[in-house]
């Protein structure tokens, strides 16, 4: 992955655009299955500025002592279908404004 100046962003190329990605939030776990969180990762287009979270469902609960998830572990392949899919949802990154929140599946759907 080549990683942007920042040391927390990796660019990604999507549909022929560039785009800077990074873990936005670690999948969170509690006793109350409607408080589990799974991770989010954000990204911009590399000449924008509008931002877009991709929020994956939870999936399994990871074994206890587990190391948090490193974005180094996250497949590029599942980065791009994210990113695809928030502009298919209406994600307009070379636009100003809020950062859009989308919703994805496991897959990145």
């Amino acid at each position: 992955m080549a990683r942007s100046r920042q040391s927390n962003e990796f660019e990604i190329e999507v549909d022929g655009e560039t785009y800077l990605w990074w873990l936005h939030r670690q999948p969170q776990w509690s006793s109350d299955v409607s408080q589990c969180r799974g991770m989010a990762i954000a990204a911009r287009h590399k000449e924008g500025r509008r931002e877009a979270v991709m929020e994956f469902p939870p999936g399994p609960r990871p074994r206890y002592g587990a190391p948090q998830l490193q974005p180094a572990q996250i497949s590029r392949s599942l980065v791009a279908t994210a990113i695809a899919s928030a502009v298919t949802a209406g994600w307009e990154p070379m636009s100003r404004g809020k950062t859009v929140a989308i919703v994805v599946d496991e897959t990145g759907r």
